[in-house]
């Protein structure tokens, strides 16, 4: 409930920059023009991703009959948590991740590497695949699309000021200086949140998950196994594709420090942590 909260409060606080931005540059109407590009642009991206990032990953779809056991476990998930059955992909590569895809329940497909079927015991992978469908049945590909539309028009609003710079309340040309400090600092802001954002639903998918695989323990386990096989290989599949990084289980792109604020992942220690605890209470199961 708190991570609801939590993305709510987030929610609108990059829709609050987004008005304040928009009226110091453009006024009411500069505010409406990026609103309906960044609109157009994200819409697209949404109601096309699915198709976009699996064509990336040259994903492979499978049924029960070329991935039997895997599919099976798909299956047993999606009706624990009451989905449709999703589609169901599976990529070469050796890095251990997957990620959730599509617009709604209805067309959703979830994804897994070969490298994190042979990293995990079933039990663990398990594990994972409940948090990616936590994903889909909490509709945070939506969620993360909205956040991006904001985002993205804040950008665009920053870009205006930037060659054309804003005018005040009366219309007349703003301070060029505060015009180039908005360009750099806006867009700055408005990743902070986006990626604030992103946290907020992992910690809650990581929850969905659990309840869903009714073993908080196994996502934990898979979790601590993700981030020490990351730590030892220099080269990762979300390097090769930065901008899908917040769709994976684990984004071995996270820094320490200031750098943790754009990360797109909480800290594996606290998704542990938080996990234990479940197991421990044994909250719901």
């Amino acid at each position: 409930m708190f991570n609801w909260f939590k993305t709510l409060v987030l929610m609108a606080a990059i829709a609050a920059l987004f008005v304040v931005i928009g009226g110091m540059l453009g006024g009411r109407s500069g505010m409406m023009l990026a609103l309906v590009f960044a609109v157009v642009m994200n819409f697209g991206a949404y109601w096309f991703s699915d198709q976009m990032v699996l064509r990336m990953y040259n994903a492979r779809q499978v049924d029960a009959q070329s991935a039997p056991e895997f599919y099976r476990m798909i299956g047993e998930l999606a009706s624990n948590a009451g989905l449709p059955m999703p589609r169901v992909y599976l990529i070469d590569e050796n890095s251990p991740n997957a990620f959730a895809t599509g617009r709604n329940p209805e067309h959703a497909a979830v994804a897994a590497t070969t490298g994190i079927l042979r990293l995990l015991s079933a039990r663990e992978l398990r594990g994972v695949m409940a948090h990616e469908l936590a994903h889909v049945q909490h509709r945070d590909i939506l969620i993360s699309t909205v956040s991006a539309t904001m985002a993205g028009a804040i950008s665009a609003l920053a870009n205006f000021a930037l060659f054309f710079g804003g005018r005040d309340s009366e219309g007349r040309p703003a301070n060029p200086l505060a015009g180039i400090a908005v360009a750099i600092l806006a867009p700055l802001a408005a990743s902070l949140i986006q990626m604030a954002i992103s946290r907020a639903r992992e910690f809650e998918a990581d929850r969905g998950g659990a309840l869903i695989s009714k073993d908080p323990a196994s996502l934990a386990s898979a979790l601590e196994k993700i981030e020490r096989y990351a730590a030892g290989i220099p080269f990762h599949t979300t390097e090769a594709h930065p901008e899908t990084a917040q769709m994976m289980i684990l984004n071995p792109l996270s820094g320490r420090g200031l750098a943790s604020l754009f990360s797109t992942h909480p800290p594996t220690q606290e998704r542990v942590a938080r996990l234990r605890e479940m197991a421990r209470s044994g909250q719901s199961f």
